[in-house]
């Protein structure tokens, strides 16, 4: 379908709904949101810009393939409880590093990474499975 509404309405939808899972993915530790929640968001910009675009498009926009993303995101999400287990804690335990007392950046948010890219590269495996057949 060449539609010029659906083009221009998915240039300014998908940059949005991008924006707003990044929001939801830093948030999401001390409120609802995270990873799971970001991810699918970002498979509905992803899915959006399929419909318009074409999945050969989304490919080139990904430059890997959604498995590969997939890995990657569980594998960052086991390697976030590594830490507390190199500190005699229980695995997965959080763990805040930060500068003048104030916590910056913990384990909780590179867990929900993990999640974020585990659940983005299953959606996009899905979404783009069924655009090409």
């Amino acid at each position: 379908m060449q539609s010029v509404i659906l083009k221009t309405a998915t240039r300014l939808m998908v940059g949005l709904l991008l924006i707003f899972a990044f929001y939801l993915l830093l948030r999401g530790h001390h409120e609802p949101g995270g990873g799971f929640a970001a991810a699918l968001v970002a498979g509905t910009a992803f899915a959006l810009f399929a419909i318009a675009e074409g999945p050969a498009k989304v490919r080139a926009a990904i430059r890997l393939r959604a498995t590969t993303i997939a890995v990657i995101g569980v594998s960052v999400a086991v390697l976030s409880g590594l830490p507390a287990v190199a500190l005699n804690k229980a695995f997965l335990q959080g763990l805040w590093w930060g500068a003048d007392g104030h916590p910056f950046i913990g384990t909780p948010l590179l867990f929900d990474i993990g999640v974020f890219l585990a659940v983005l590269g299953a959606v996009l495996a899905v979404l783009l499975a069924l655009e090409e057949t």
